[in-house]
């Protein structure tokens, strides 16, 4: 069988994939993985769209001017395609998202699971700016820099992990 019709990958050798893959972001674009700036990008990117000037605010403009940016948007593409690929690849199936809303969340409207996902995306994406990096930025990257603020933000990641896991299952 090929690996890549495999069920599952050895998670030591993928972590040394996306480990190497550190080497050729640095040497080609200077920057290292990450994926929390791809949004700001494609937004500033569309808002630029419907009106230019909006391209001349410092944040949006620095976003959208360097190959880093877009490298990022397709790094981001490349997970979501490489997910989809697998799964089609390996026959894996999945049950429904409705059945893991509901049995997580306890939420069986579409409305309401659209809300809630809505939201925690939302809070995601705004601790991921506040703190300068998301879990593949500074998991990754910042730790095989031997970042202190990388190993700040991560300790934190899993500490809140655990402790809203902890919640649910009390719940």
């Amino acid at each position: 069988m090929s690996v890549l019709a495999a069920r599952s990958w050895s998670p030591y050798a993928a972590g040394i994939l996306i480990g190497l893959l550190q080497i050729p972001a640095f040497l080609l674009i200077n920057t290292a993985l990450g994926a929390s700036s791809s949004f700001v990008t494609v937004a500033a990117s569309l808002a630029g769209l419907i009106d230019p000037a909006m391209l001349a605010i410092p944040y949006f403009k620095s976003h959208v001017a360097t190959a880093k940016d877009w490298w990022q948007v397709a790094l981001v593409a490349g997970v979501a395609l490489g997910a989809f690929l697998s799964v089609r690849m390996a026959g894996t199936a999945r049950p429904a998202m409705s059945e893991i809303w509901a049995r997580v969340m306890g939420l069986r409207s579409f409305p309401a699971r659209l809300v809630v996902a809505f939201l925690g995306g939302f809070v995601l994406l705004l601790g991921a700016r506040i703190a300068n990096g998301c879990t593949s930025g500074h998991g990754l990257s910042g730790l095989s820099q031997l970042a202190v603020s990388s190993l700040i933000a991560m300790g934190a990641m899993f500490a809140s992990g655990i402790a809203l896991s902890a919640f649910f299952k009390r719940v």
